[in-house]
């Protein structure tokens, strides 16, 4: 019947004259109402139809908060996240012995009455009123309903608990709607809603996940003594769970047996057979989120959830992205290569251990694209020892840290600044092994004059040129490029840095526009440089970096996910002198050891004060890749520390990051037609 008609029914038939004198007589919880002394609320039968009347008939069951899975280019799953685990299934995928065995066990008039249980009402006002103990008579319509005020409360336990109030207000409101429930779904619709919505214990939301849970099988797939177990479970999720209290389990799940041959659902043989089958459990245990990654992939998945939580293509507040987040039931299709991804990781951990005090970090992006095709670091994702969540390859607000500074990874960003503004690469210095800083102006106008910036001196004496500009690349003299930089000026090489990506540090502090700029003073992380060197292979075609390449809603909606934008930031020409110049760093320069024996490459080495940390940065036609390896706690020397089972002497870009990046990216390309760079003379 419907509401209004309902609410007509109450106050004619003397129903609300029965619900409150029982109640008067009791004092105690009637028809699921409870109601203290009627004369201390004042309640009339005429208060009780009124206040039903006036609720709003407006009742929509929100989305359901299910599990989302993140998936690999291939379409491997790379790991399944939730905030509650539940998977969504329609009701042709749930066994008729489960639906059969809630209702004889909830509501066994389910298909009889309507949303409300008049019969019920009243048998369960009279037994109340005359002492027969309490009773309740909620439909399983009703308990739809209050479930759904469950999941829209969250994880508020204030919410929970109002959602769940035995008072007058909430009892009404959860007739009134189950009333509409039952005008605009179907008795199955009503059950399939229920199964998959309610709470079975042990983290498990809806019957999908319950039944993997407690017995590793999909919902279609539930026996008669399953079915019953998990039918039991809906009144006390954690009185009656099998796995802490499998006594009552048993005993709960026979009970429920017993009604269903009662109802004559199953026969007494069945219901024998099965009571005296043991409870057999084969519990899965929960096993979600970015930690389940098998590849050193959850780094990368970790970048994906803080790409949906941060970018505003997936919502426009911050409130929106995280309940988009919360709700789940995405498919996330990425840009992560597993060929590449498997290389990087082997790469990592045979070159750095986990328990090493160092570490290691790698990414690796599609030129022309802003593809990551794989991101990972030596230290395991996770919260044990030796273990961390801080993400190393990309910048605080994705999830990582405080970024570390780049060394001389950082001088092809001051040679492409010089380039584009009208210096040739035959631009010679003399580059002593030790000058003072040029005299520097900032964007604002600031003056950097020695000695309020003291001298720059390379990494040997006996490096002192005159050098022009490929081979000062190649040795990484830094009086060339302190000399370079003074002639370019401070305010074109910051402006080309933030053409290339990079427009404050990795904490969120201010990019350092200071001579130091030059040598890699700021703090940057791998994606960053990693994004720098593509620009260089894409023949000056930047993008920005992207992980997902589609996603669709738990409604199987596509859903806008955020496209790389690319531009040339600087001429073809420009960033080809780039490459030719880095190409011979790894020929005859400090990169050598890194360089890959069956195809072009190019790249830079970078080594910051007292050997803190060290770099390499570099590319292939295809792939572009950054590897920095760094002590993390109060970052100390490298040198002389015990990294990958070897002591390093002295520690440099080319031979402790160098060899890392050639394993990583010489995996990642195995099988790949080997394609030459395009080069150009500099003169």
């Amino acid at each position: 019947m419907s509401s209004s008609r309902f609410g007509t029914f109450i106050q004619k038939s003397g129903f609300a004259a029965k619900l409150v004198g029982a109640s008067a007589a009791a004092g105690v919880l009637t028809a699921g109402i409870a109601v203290p002394a009627v004369g201390g609320l004042g309640l009339t039968a005429k208060s009780a139809v009124d206040d039903f009347q006036n609720l709003p008939d407006d009742f929509k069951a929100p989305p359901l908060s299910q599990a989302s899975t993140i998936y690999d280019a291939n379409g491997g799953v790379i790991a399944t996240v939730w905030d509650r685990d539940r998977t969504v299934v329609p009701s042709d995928q749930i066994s008729p012995l489960m639906k059969s065995a809630l209702v004889d066990i909830e509501d066994n008039r389910f298909y009889q009455h309507g949303a409300i249980d008049v019969k019920g009402v009243l048998r369960a006002v009279g037994n109340n009123a005359g002492g027969g103990g309490t009773q309740g008579a909620s439909t399983l319509t009703q308990q739809y309903v209050k479930n759904v005020f469950v999941e829209e409360a969250g994880d508020d336990q204030q919410a929970v608990l109002a959602a769940q109030a035995q008072t007058v207000g909430r009892k009404l409101k959860e007739m009134k709607y189950a009333i509409k429930v039952e005008e605009t779904l179907s008795k199955d619709q009503i059950l399939t809603n229920y199964l998959n919505i309610t709470f079975f214990g042990e983290q498990a939301y809806g019957i999908e996940a319950a039944s993997e849970r407690y017995f590793s099988v999909h919902a279609k797939d539930l026996t008669l003594p399953q079915a019953a177990l998990l039918a039991g479970l809906v009144q006390s999720p954690s009185g009656y769970d099998p796995v802490a209290n499998p006594k009552a389990a048993k005993e709960r799940r026979d009970t429920v047996l017993k009604k269903m041959a009662q109802y004559g659902t199953i026969s007494q043989d069945q219901a024998d057979q099965a009571i005296n089958t043991p409870v057999q459990l084969n519990v899965s245990r929960p096993q979600q989120g970015c930690i389940t990654a098998q590849q050193g992939e959850g780094f990368f998945c970790d970048y994906v959830k803080n790409q949906v939580l941060n970018d505003p293509a997936f919502g426009t507040s911050s409130e929106a992205r995280a309940a988009l987040w919360k709700r789940g039931g995405l498919q996330i299709h990425t840009t992560l290569d597993p060929k590449a991804q498997a290389a990087l990781q082997s790469s990592v951990t045979s070159h750095v251990y986990a328990t090493d005090k160092a570490a290691t970090a790698t990414t690796v992006v599609q030129p022309g694209t802003g593809k990551i095709v794989a991101m990972g670091q030596s230290r395991p994702y996770g919260v044990n020892a030796n273990q961390t969540q801080i993400n190393y390859n990309v910048e605080k607000s994705m999830g990582g840290g405080i970024g570390f500074p780049t060394g001389s990874t950082f001088k092809p960003i001051v040679a492409a600044a010089a380039l584009e503004n009208g210096i040739t690469p035959s631009q010679s210095y003399a580059s002593p092994y030790s000058e003072p800083w040029p005299v520097m102006t900032d964007c604002n106008g600031g003056r950097y004059t020695q000695p309020s910036t003291g001298t720059v001196h390379n990494d040997s004496t006996s490096l002192v040129g005159p050098f022009t500009m490929g081979p000062a690349m190649a040795a990484s003299v830094n009086t060339y490029f302190a000399s370079l930089e003074g002639d370019v000026g401070l305010c074109n090489v910051a402006q080309m840095t933030n053409k290339l990506g990079i427009t404050q540090q990795a904490g969120g502090d201010k990019l350092a526009v200071t001579p130091a700029m030059a040598l890699g003073s700021n703090a940057l992380t791998p994606l960053e440089m990693a994004n720098v060197y593509a620009t260089f292979a894409a023949h000056g075609t930047y993008c920005t970096p992207t992980a997902i390449t589609d996603a669709t809603g738990p409604d199987g909606k596509p859903i806008s996910v955020p496209q790389s934008q690319c531009s040339q930031v600087m001429s073809t020409q420009t960033a080809d002198q780039i490459t030719t110049m880095l190409k011979g760093v790894v020929q005859d320069g400090t990169g050598s050891p890194a360089g890959l024996s069956d195809r072009d490459s190019a790249g830079k080495t970078g080594t910051t004060n007292d050997s803190k940390q060290v770099w390499f940065v570099g590319y292939t036609p295809e792939l572009s890749g950054a590897t920095v390896v760094t002590d993390t706690d109060n970052p100390r020397p490298l040198d002389g520390q015990s990294i990958g089972g070897t002591v390093v002497g002295q520690a440099f870009g080319g031979t402790l990051a160098g060899p890392i990046w050639r394993d990583t990216m010489s995996g990642a390309l195995q099988g790949t037609s080997p394609t030459p760079f395009t080069t150009v003379p500099l003169q």
